[in-house]
């Protein structure tokens, strides 16, 4: 049963009708793909809006004797499948070929057309290389470093994987300056973007975002607050249109946006913009490791941890359900997981709660992950974990 439809109420009616709560993830994954044509960048925005994949029928469930499955989150293999699914086009498929469905279709020729090319288009590179492109140059210019040395967009291959970053100008050339910034792109870009499009909501949502707002215009400037961040969700790159420059620290990051950009936006004057719409501060995280060599490596925006947050839910999951009586041997049948892997992760179920909730915040230690947490050997007492991890 794909994501965005539902079986049809009637049972003896082989038929599938729309799920408009799903219906709108997949809309959202078909835009998001066509503005991007790179899946890793969709994978990533779709972590950020919380998308996850169709959640496991309950009554399935029931028959079946086990807990329905966790929601969990796109991986690039499933979004290739559910981009390439001619379901969402209103067909159905037997064999080789497609035949006119009785259902109803959830996206348009169009965007299916151009999610198809740009499909065939990235799979026509060699074996073995990355999607990930170089960094969107359209914030080239716009972002500097706390010395107030620009950040600029560039890449690397290692083992036929490519990476790219935002990195301090002063790393540029044959005598650079170890103590520059050398940023994953995706994860600025998406950190950035998720920053800008919270703090619009806020203002929209308390009427902040005029000098002297009017009581008979209020509707329309949210209407216009809500539109310009559905605008940002589906066209990535509208971020650098509003953006007039960002100055990364190592406590926060320090915005101004256009404000000739925003009043267009909102279709107001700019004299009448509130000023903390076109500058505000928002707290981050940056650390820096590897200044032995020529390029720091691994500097990051902390930021709430998908994979580790997706990874702690499901601990909790399996403590839940072995306590119950289910053995591990059927808890790994049926989640598709092996047995090493949830020995290795369940642990995290009993951290202390002050961790799980800094983990669901974005709070915890900038260098805690899964691959730590399965390295690190934690202890059970909770003021031990504390100390570990302070």
């Amino acid at each position: 049963l794909p994501l965005g439809y539902d079986r049809h109420p009637d049972p003896l009616r082989r038929e599938l009708v729309i799920n408009p709560v799903e219906a709108d993830v997949v809309q959202k994954l078909f835009r998001m793909y066509d503005a991007s044509a790179n899946l890793r960048t969709v994978e990533i925005e779709a972590e950020r809006l919380g998308l996850h994949c169709k959640l496991r029928p309950k009554e399935k469930a029931a028959t079946s004797g086990t807990a329905p499955t966790e929601p969990s989150l796109f991986s690039r293999g499933q979004l290739h499948y559910l981009l390439t699914n001619k379901t969402y086009l209103g067909r159905i498929r037997h064999r080789d070929k497609d035949y006119a469905g009785l259902h109803p279709a959830i996206i348009d020729q169009v965007l299916w057309d151009s999610v198809q090319t740009k499909l065939q288009s990235t799979g026509a590179r060699p074996r073995g290389r990355s999607e990930d492109p170089a960094p969107s140059r359209c914030l080239m210019g716009k972002l500097r470093d706390e010395t107030g040395d620009l950040l600029t967009p560039t890449h690397t291959e290692r083992r036929g994987r490519r990476y790219s970053y935002y990195i301090s100008h002063r790393l540029i050339g044959e005598h650079s300056d170890p103590d520059g910034w050398r940023l994953p792109a995706p994860e600025l870009e998406a950190t950035l973007r998720g920053i800008v499009l919270s703090h619009l909501r806020h203002l929209t949502e308390f009427h902040a975002v005029l000098v002297n707002p009017d009581a008979s215009d209020v509707a329309r400037i949210i209407k216009a607050g809500d539109d310009l961040c559905t605008r940002i969700t589906r066209e990535p790159d509208v971020i650098a249109v509003l953006l007039k420059r960002a100055t990364l620290y190592r406590d926060h990051i320090e915005v101004h946006r256009d404000a000739k950009k925003v009043a267009d936006a909102f279709s107001v004057d700019a004299d009448n913009l509130a000023s903390g719409i076109l500058a505000f501060d928002h707290p981050i995280t940056l650390r820096r490791r590897g200044v032995e060599t020529r390029i720091v490596a691994g500097a990051f925006i902390q930021a709430p941890d998908r994979t580790l947050i997706r990874v702690l839910a499901e601990a909790r999951a399996w403590a839940k359900a072995l306590k119950s009586g289910t053995a591990l041997t059927e808890l790994a049948a049926s989640t598709g997981r092996s047995e090493p892997y949830i020995r290795l992760r369940l642990p995290l179920a009993f951290l202390a709660p002050s961790l799980q909730l800094a983990i669901l915040d974005g709070h915890q230690p900038p260098d805690f992950s899964v691959a730590k947490f399965i390295a690190t050997e934690i202890p059970l007492d909770w003021d031990a974990q504390q100390r570990l991890f302070a």
